[in-house]
């Protein structure tokens, strides 16, 4: 029976009455729906700004908020949620997010002013920071096999991802249909439905429990993370680096996160064990999240523009132009465990980043005409190829980190994902400013501070364009989407660089996907089940002509004897 483990108690069953092995799957259902939720909500929003702006009249910074403060607040407490679930109880961290979460979602969608509904989103950011290092934490408790732990954490991405693309066509079909309050109303029955099953499923686990929690730590975290995020954001909307609301965050946050690093060090028990850093596979995993999200999101955000400013599509069909892209990302998750075990972590990340470099230049050829057929096939390529790095990245840093610190690792991975993400929008969001406003430069019978104006972003020079009218306003109407169209292509050259540069980066993960055999309470390993002919099948980790102990704490790759079924995984070599 599998069981998930609980520092200083013995282990407990999966679920009540039912057998472990099959109830873990459940499990799995449960905290993949969990995700859907959360990363659903970060994508939502952003086709309902627009009903949002003329419903509420935010000011321009009340609607900045709006929009981001679920990402900062969510991103900012990761690393103190996914710790304080290794001491307190994963579960109860879990199953609290989701009450926030439900409460957060029926206060925004009543909202009647921004305030209350910056307040909401904050909440919704709070719980989703809950809920996300948790659903990863408990996964890689309740399934201690890697090779069953690398199928359900290819479910856990195909599904992060499908969240985070059906946003937007979701959001647009519930925006279009009913009003914005809608996007937020999907949430409450989802929740109310899931409290009560994850608390009758889900099994507690916890890591080491050893010593206080370090609050003061948790906090210099949270501050850092935030003021790191925040930065970059500020520096994505196209604010100087060395401007106050820039400089000021960014430096804040990197001084904080460093004391909390040197803290750490110091610490007879630590929030988050430092030496993990040390170990190659965990923190090229890591750097290979932050670089694939970095390209996936920037790429995300100037495709949609591109879709709907350059070639007039409404924000639904904006959305079903991405599907294929979340398509492609499911099937790569579906087939990531197989895939894994037959390549290795070092191909297979490197060649992911390969394939998405290869999309990212395919969709060069991308022009002021809509060409279906192209966008389809570089989006397929696209969401292959990052899903399969994700994928990959993921399994390794889990499986490198140790059961008693899955919370720590857990919040690691995704607080990397959300920086990657802020770096991403400021990185490619600056290569595409810097190259589009010269293009508006010289534009003939535009005034020179009409041209500056315009070259804040595409849809500003389109009002501005409208503006003018005349001969003057149709220029600046051709030269602007002429200058998106030239910026678009430089973002997409940089980012295949970026992405060239990840799968340079994957030659240290290992060269194949070692499966240590699964130990039981008292650190043995379970005699094998006989066989149908009546012989003893192999243990985890055996060789060919029978099962075999190895010493205790060694690495075994999985291997497959000769009598062993075709259809059996194996690890690719």
């Amino acid at each position: 029976m599998a069981r998930t483990i609980t520092a200083g108690t013995r282990p407990r069953p999966l679920g009540r009455g039912t057998d472990g092995g099959a109830n873990r799957w459940v499990v799995l259902v449960v905290l993949c729906v969990s995700l859907l939720l959360v990363a659903l909500d970060a994508t939502v929003l952003h086709v309902a700004v627009p009903s949002v702006t003329e419903d509420l009249r935010p000011s321009s910074t009340a609607l900045l908020w709006i929009v981001d403060a679920y990402p900062l607040i969510c991103a900012s407490l990761l690393i103190l949620f996914g710790t304080l679930g290794d001491r307190v109880g994963r579960r109860r961290v879990l199953l609290l997010g989701y009450a926030l979460f439900g409460i957060a979602s029926a206060v925004a969608a009543l909202a009647t002013v921004p305030e209350v509904l910056i307040g909401a989103r904050a909440l919704l950011g709070v719980g989703g920071a809950m809920i996300m290092p948790a659903t990863l934490s408990i996964l890689r408790a309740v399934f201690p096999d890697r090779r069953e732990r690398a199928t359900a954490i290819g479910i856990w991405t195909a599904v992060a991802a499908v969240g985070a693309a059906t946003g937007p066509v979701l959001g647009g079909f519930l925006v279009e249909n009913y009003w914005w309050g809608s996007v937020f109303l999907i949430n409450i029955p989802l929740m109310a439905l899931i409290l009560p099953v994850g608390r009758w499923l889900l099994p507690e686990s916890r890591g080491g429990a050893d010593g206080p929690w370090d609050v003061l730590g948790a906090l210099m975290a949270a501050a850092g993370v935030l003021g790191a995020v925040l930065g970059v954001k500020r520096l994505g909307a196209g604010e100087s680096l060395l401007a106050l609301p820039t400089a000021g965050p960014l430096f804040v946050g990197a001084a904080l996160l460093v004391l909390f690093v040197r803290r750490q060090k110091r610490r007879a028990h630590p929030l988050i064990d430092m030496r993990l850093f040390a170990r190659a596979p965990f923190t090229t995993s890591v750097g290979c999240i932050v670089l694939a999200m970095l390209a996936l999101v920037g790429l995300e955000l100037i495709a949609v523009q591109y879709l709907q400013l350059v070639l007039g599509l409404s924000p639904l069909e904006t959305g079903l132009r991405l599907l294929p892209l979340t398509f492609a990302a499911m099937a790569a998750g579906a087939t990531g465990s197989y895939t894994l075990r037959r390549l290795g972590p070092r191909r297979m990340v490197g060649w992911g980043f390969v394939l998405t470099a290869a999309a990212v230049l395919l969709l060069v050829l991308m022009g002021q005409h809509d060409r279906p057929l192209l966008l389809t096939a570089g989006f397929v390529l696209l969401g292959f190829g990052l899903q399969t790095t994700l994928f990959s990245a993921y399994e390794s840093m889990l499986s490198e980190a140790p059961p008693e610190s899955a919370g720590g690792a857990a919040a690691i991975g995704e607080t990397s994902y959300q920086l990657g993400a802020g770096m991403g929008i400021a990185l490619l969001g600056s290569v595409m400013n810097a190259a589009y406003a010269p293009g508006l430069r010289g534009v003939p019978g535009v005034p020179d501070g009409t041209a500056r104006a315009a070259a804040n972003s595409l849809g500003e020079a389109y009002q501005v364009a409208d503006r003018l009218g005349g001969p003057a306003g149709a220029a600046l109407h051709q030269a602007a989407r002429h200058a998106f169209v030239n910026g678009l292509h430089v973002t997409l050259f940089v980012s295949a660089g970026l992405l060239l540069l990840g799968a340079l980066m994957a030659l240290r993960l290992p060269r194949v996907m070692e499966c240590p055999p699964v130990r039981d309470e008292d650190g043995d390993v379970p005699a094998a089940p006989l066989d149908r002919a009546g012989g003893e099948g192999r243990a985890a980790g055996s060789g060919p002509a029978g099962p075999s102990r190895p010493p205790a704490g060694a690495r075994v790759p999985a291997t497959r004897g000769p009598a062993e079924p075709a259809g059996s995984a194996r690890p690719g070599h």
